[in-house]
């Protein structure tokens, strides 16, 4: 397995990328991305089992968004009825379903760790928040163990990055595809950190509008109605360039760095 080594100005080119795949059929994007966040909604729901089953389906889902992708970029016309078929082939999704169920264990394991420590300050603040009925001191609890827990999950996320794909197209088992991933995401840091950093100022930008929507007298639904369709399409691109660092990355180029043999 061999994985380029690319320069940090490459976040901004998948990002770039991107929003040319989106651009190409973005209805077929838009509904792609519209039915995850459905799936999203109705997991949370069915808390506390749903958001672990919906985890547990991320690695499938990550992999029918790159096949999607790579279809689009070979002219392919996606229908929905195309969405299930990358997980046709034979032990493909019980493979990725056994990706899944570590995530889903190693999220678990991440979240122990991070508010572990903090257990008491939160069960005060809880306490708090039920006496005053402020939920202020809760929020003020939970802050240092979110920011613990999302370090802790950046290490986790580089793990399953390329996981997915690496089981179905290039035929790796479970673990040497979590470690290829791993070893593929820390070469590439620094193009990680900027791809991420765009991503993080998107979303805010986005959140900063609605809040200036509601501070100039827009109500807060209708600020939260039109922040919808925006964030769905910055969900949709922000998919589509998934499949741009895959390629670039663990594609077989000349100048590709081996990660193992």
């Amino acid at each position: 397995m061999q994985a380029s080594v690319l320069p940090a100005i490459a976040g901004w080119q998948w990002v770039f990328q991107g929003w040319h795949i989106f651009k190409q059929q973005p209805l077929a994007m838009l509904t792609w991305a519209m039915l995850i966040s459905f799936l999203l909604m109705v997991a949370t729901l069915a808390a506390p089992v749903g958001p672990l089953i919906f985890i547990c389906l991320m690695p499938a889902v990550t992999f029918i968004t790159l096949t999607i992708c790579r279809h689009i970029t070979e002219g392919q016309k996606i229908l929905p009825t195309m969405w299930l078929q990358p997980l046709r082939t034979k032990g493909l999704f019980r493979k990725l379903l056994a990706i899944g169920s570590i995530y889903v264990v190693m999220c678990l394991i991440v979240g122990f760790l991070a508010f572990l420590p903090f257990i008491d300050e939160l069960h005060d603040a809880m306490q708090t928040m039920a006496n005053a009925q402020d939920i202020s001191p809760l929020i003020d609890a939970v802050q240092l163990p979110m920011m613990i827990f999302a370090g802790l999950y950046v290490i986790l996320a580089a793990l399953f990055w390329y996981a997915p794909v690496l089981v179905g197209w290039h035929g790796t088992s479970t673990v040497q595809a979590l470690f290829f991933s791993a070893i593929a995401c820390w070469r590439n840091k620094w193009a990680f950190l900027v791809y991420g950093a765009i991503w993080v100022g998107l979303f805010f930008a986005v959140d900063l509008f609605s809040s200036i929507l509601v501070s100039l007298g827009v109500s807060l639904e209708m600020a939260a109605t039109l922040q919808v369709p925006i964030n769905i399409t910055l969900g949709s691109v922000m998919y589509c360039s998934f499949y741009p660092s895959y390629v670039s990355v663990l594609s077989q180029h000349p100048n590709a760095e081996v990660i193992n043999n």
